[in-house]
């Protein structure tokens, strides 16, 4: 629930609980019992991103209509991948395009 303030003008400001449906309707000083009207008093606490957070969300929004692609490269992959780079010891390439990892992972066939 959302903290409000308020300005009694005889005990001075307050802060209470209360539902946004209520947020403008004034309260009770609870010294007094008076009635008092909300005030704005200090300004609205807002939570925000760390920097690297939003650089992280601005990359993000501005790759989602064109992701890099390795397009024109002639590979399928990045130029650090070890599968298409010619680095990888182990990759056997087949007559179909095919590439298996027999001894380092038994697991993958392809990607």
């Amino acid at each position: 629930m959302p903290t409000y303030e308020y300005l009694c003008e005889d005990c001075g400001p307050f802060t209470d609980f209360r539902p946004m449906s209520e947020s403008d309707l004034p309260c009770a000083c609870p010294q007094c019992r008076e009635s008092a009207p909300r005030a704005y008093l200090t300004a609205p606490y807002m939570s925000g991103l760390s920097a690297a957070r939003r650089n992280a969300f601005a990359t993000n929004e501005r790759s989602a209509h064109a992701p890099q692609t390795t397009a024109g490269t002639g590979k399928s992959h990045p130029s650090n991948c070890g599968c298409c780079s010619g680095k990888s010891r182990l990759t056997y390439r087949h007559k179909d395009g095919s590439k298996s990892f027999p001894s380092s992972r038994p697991w993958m066939i392809s990607h």
